[in-house]
């Protein structure tokens, strides 16, 4: 009888601490969000609208596609984003739109006005803003405890963190090649570029570059044609727009009387990157970080 007890014992601790375990679920509870404001969330919701095509492209990793019931206008991905109802934008928001829909969370980039009129609606909103790839992350994990999907969010962390450390194991000793990156060249004597404190910045550090405008005193300043001459990049990335579509093309940069005369340009050392995947503040931004460690050392994603 004694060892038949001691097994009855064994199995319901055993079962105790099983369910303990199970109990990493949704809490009810106040959740910081990046504005520095307490969003409390009491249930689980089930209606939400996102304001922003990297919050989009969260929400739908996490499996949480069917509760999406309005999306911004320039969420394009996945391709099931763009069926939704639109909702306008954080900038120009359709409130009209917005309201029909009764979500009971609004997940939005960060905008003065916009939040204002979410607060005076009465709508329960989280402000998504990350300022690097670590807020990113954390980000991820929040919205999974808000909407009960904390696993998913938890593998999704996992596996981005997993593409990070292959990059940077890959390019480990590698040498670091100059870099100048063309966010839009429709003036190709005053291109805009990535400076300091923006995602593609912090990804070019990470694919092993340096980045020609590291120590601009903007995060999107423009470079003269002169002082792209100057820097002499080892490498410039130019990132396509919406239907893969760069400002300026390789070919025009090849054309160019002073583009054509850079040793990148006239070297064939000119490579094209989604822009989405370099700007985006969503899980495809390590994408974005292979697609340009492979551009900057191609030789070591062979």
């Amino acid at each position: 009888m004694a060892f038949k007890a001691l097994v009855v014992l064994v199995v319901l601790s055993l079962l105790i601490g099983t369910a303990i375990g199970c109990q990493a679920g949704f809490e009810p509870g106040t959740y910081t969000d990046d504005m520095e404001r307490g969003v409390v969330i009491e249930e689980v919701p089930q209606k939400i609208v996102c304001f922003g095509p990297s919050i989009t492209e969260v929400v739908f990793a996490l499996g949480l596609g069917e509760r999406v019931v309005g999306v911004d206008d320039f969420s394009d991905y996945p391709a099931e984003a763009q069926d939704l109802p639109k909702v306008g934008n954080a900038f120009a928001p359709s409130i009209e739109s917005l309201m029909a829909l009764e979500p009971d969370l609004v997940l939005t980039l960060e905008h003065e006005q916009f939040n204002s009129e979410l607060d005076s609606l009465g709508i329960t909103y989280f402000v998504w803003s990350p300022e690097d790839i670590d807020g990113i992350m954390a980000n991820i994990e929040v919205v999974g405890a808000i909407t009960d999907t904390i696993e998913e969010a938890e593998a999704l962390a996992e596996s981005m963190e997993a593409v990070i450390a292959d990059v940077e194991e890959r390019l480990e000793g590698a040498a670091s090649p100059s870099v100048f990156f063309i966010v839009d060249a429709t003036d190709p004597t005053l291109p805009w570029t990535a400076g300091p404190d923006s995602f593609i910045d912090a990804l070019i550090t990470m694919a092993g570059g340096e980045n020609v405008a590291g120590d601009a005193p903007f995060q999107w300043p423009q470079f003269s044609i002169e002082e792209v001459v100057s820097a002499d990049p080892d490498i410039i990335i130019v990132q396509t727009m919406f239907g893969g579509i760069p400002t300026i093309s390789i070919e025009d940069l090849q054309a160019h009387p002073i583009w054509g005369e850079i040793d990148a340009v006239s070297q064939g050392s000119v490579y094209l990157v989604d822009g989405d995947l370099v700007s985006r503040s969503g899980p495809r931004i390590v994408d974005g970080l292979e697609a340009l460690a492979r551009a900057l050392h191609p030789e070591l994603f062979d």
